[in-house]
């Protein structure tokens, strides 16, 4: 199961629409931050700081080589969080199938 913190961290991360369309971009491959950054009409330094959040989200990967940066996308932490949403619905569905049911059987119950 995804640690509470693990979880926090990356659906913290996918809230921002910046933050996704940076993980879009970087579905298609490794980028230097500068590429990154190059569509979006804030500062690098703004871009920067989504970054570190996607980092500390372990969704993204940062690899130096001499002055540029590059990052790459991670999908072990979206992964996990899907599996945590479809194990949470599934628990849902279940509990609110039974009470559907219960609620069924007493109204067929009643004169």
């Amino acid at each position: 199961m995804t640690a509470p913190r693990t979880l926090d961290r990356t659906l913290t991360a996918l809230a921002d629409p910046t933050r996704r369309a940076i993980l879009q971009h970087l579905s298609s491959g490794e980028a230097r931050v500068t590429e990154v950054a190059q569509p979006f009409s804030m500062s690098l330094n703004a871009v920067s700081k989504h970054i570190l959040v996607l980092e500390r989200a372990k969704l993204v990967k940062r690899r130096k080589v001499g002055r540029d940066h590059y990052l790459s996308y991670r999908s072990g932490p979206l992964d996990a969080a899907a599996k945590w949403i479809d194990t949470t619905r599934h628990f849902w569905a279940s509990r609110l199938d039974t009470l559907e049911q219960l609620l069924r059987d007493e109204d067929a119950a009643k004169p």
